[in-house]
């Protein structure tokens, strides 16, 4: 079930990586060199225009309609998603996100802005819903025992996808550029028909377990009545209705704003405290910097930015898994207090010029971000119980969807304000960090009033047994037990089934160290 899980989330966490496509694609009619629109054009001009090539802050919104769309299709179809199987939910995704890939490919051979942002930006953000809450649904209920190492292990392949699939595409446009192409186009295509072959392999290769299904051996913990890990079953229709989805909401959006605005601005932050610091030379500040010199340090803060996504991926299954051991309030409260920590802290590791605490502290800060969103459906899972914990997660994930506003609007903002202000470029970045800090001590406080929710909101086991019985297209009561499978075992196809995925990843993670290891060069 994993891999399959991975088998999705790997293809459509390129989504992360589409800043790759930016560059070539601001000079698709130049190729050397961009054809510049008339200063007076409109954004609705240069939807349809094909006389000249497209500004990057018109491509970016591309980036702003995956995360908006996917936070508002997995609260739509989460529902749906329930009721027809993660089966269904997976294939829906892959024709979406692969169909979106296609879509564009025509837009930028045809070079019609408006086609890629409708391709890729919506109907492949509602792939990319689609495809984010079904496997995550699907493996805690086979890891009852373990929902947050299950969950984990999923969305560990979403933060990943951009660390295979950017590279692959700059391998992919070299190959294809030529003197009227960047490579852009074919390179979408082919990247449709490669992620079209994995999606549908993940799609088809998991389903959900028989109602009642536990580990062989493995018992419920009793359920004291304060226990944060609840045996019974909260109905979609209620679950917005309790105080626990709003703190829990409340809780992902202020840790996910405060780590996105880090992402967004990771390469020039780097750049502009430490400037000439980066190569030996400390005297020089930012704006001192000649050409060669600014390309020199770019490339340093290109590793930074691999090594903050890797710790990333790495913190999902980390942070993940730690919380099956001291609880889901336990990891949140660690995520908050160590956090403000380090954001307090990070001004300080600037101004006396350490770049190794500086980067050890943003990939702590990093891998607790993503800790954050595979922590979370297992905190459902819950507080909520299972059987409807993909389609709550959907509608929690408007939180991202508010957060990938927020978090970016604060961090460039008062950078922009400082500079303005007249602030060295040094020390634009201290107060965004209290103010993120800020952030994370109401995240603290969120936390700390999530408790079980009340026994009203909770279905009765006559009704939880019927909706099984119909799911499972059968009449029997549900029965407990591990149904003769045991605890799954490493056997042939699942060994092949790892390595389809595993070589990916290690592919991926091999370029993204190669590329920081001239931040200690």
């Amino acid at each position: 079930m994993p891999p399959a899980a991975l088998a999705i989330h790997l293809c459509i966490g390129m989504a992360y990586g589409f800043s790759v496509f930016w560059l070539p694609l601001s000079r698709a009619i130049g190729i050397n060199r961009s054809v510049a629109c008339p200063p007076d054009m409109t954004l609705m001009a240069a939807l349809f225009t094909t006389s000249c090539d497209w500004k990057i802050s018109d491509l970016g919104w591309m980036y702003t309609l995956f995360f908006v769309l996917l936070g508002s299709a997995a609260a739509i179809w989460g529902g749906w998603l329930e009721r027809a199987g993660p089966r269904k939910a997976g294939v829906a995704s892959a024709l979406c996100w692969c169909g979106g890939l296609l879509i564009s490919a025509l837009g930028v051979y045809t070079h019609q802005l408006w086609m890629m942002w409708l391709g890729s930006g919506v109907i492949g953000g509602i792939g990319l819903g689609l495809g984010y809450i079904s496997p995550v649904s699907t493996l805690i209920k086979w890891f009852p025992d373990r929902r947050g190492m299950a969950t984990g292990m999923a969305i560990m392949g979403f933060g990943g996808g951009a660390m295979i699939g950017a590279p692959l595409a700059d391998i992919l446009m070299n190959y294809f550029r030529t003197p009227t192409s960047v490579g852009v186009w074919e390179t979408f295509v082919v990247m449709a028909a490669i992620y079209f072959v994995f999606m549908m392999g993940g799609a088809f290769g998991y389903r959900i377990p028989p109602a009642g299904w536990r580990p062989e051996g493995w018992t419920p913990p009793q359920d004291n009545g304060k226990s944060m890990i609840t045996k019974h079953q909260v109905h979609l229709k209620d679950a917005h209705k309790t105080p626990q989805f709003w703190l829990v909401w409340a809780v992902l959006c202020l840790n996910v704003s405060a780590g996105i605005g880090v992402i967004g601005m990771a390469s020039p932050m780097l750049q502009e405290i430490f400037a000439g610091a980066l190569i030996g030379q400390p005297d020089v500040a930012f704006g001192q910097l000649n050409d060669d010199q600014r390309k020199m340090v770019a490339a340093i803060a290109a590793g930074f930015t691999g090594l903050l996504s890797l710790f990333n991926i790495g913190g999902r299954f980390f942070w993940a898994s730690l919380s099956d051991k001291i609880g889901r309030k336990m990891t949140y409260y660690t995520f908050f207090a160590l956090g403000i920590a380090l954001y307090a802290a990070s001004p300080w590791a600037a101004h006396i010029g350490s770049k190794a605490l500086f980067v050890a502290f943003f990939c702590v800060i990093l891998s607790m971000y993503g800790g954050g969103f595979a922590t979370i459906p297992a905190y459902l899972a819950d507080l909520f119980g299972t059987q409807f914990v993909g389609a709550i997660h959907g509608r929690l994930l408007t939180a991202w969807s508010t957060a990938g506003i927020l978090g970016p609007v604060v961090m460039n903002y008062i950078r922009e304000a400082q500079i303005a202000a007249g602030v060295p470029r040094a020390q634009v970045y201290d107060f965004t960090m209290y103010i993120l800090a800020g952030m994370l001590v109401l995240g603290f406080v969120a936390n700390f009033f999530i408790k079980p929710v009340a026994d009203k909101w909770y279905m009765k086991e006559a009704d939880v047994a019927a909706l099984q019985a119909k799911n499972a297209a059968s009449s029997q009561l549900v029965q407990h037990g591990s149904f003769g499978i045991g605890k799954g075992g490493l056997d042939g196809p699942a060994v092949a089934a790892w390595l389809v995925v595993g070589v990916p990843i290690l592919w991926g993670v091999w370029i993204t160290l190669s590329k920081a290891f001239v931040l200690f060069h």
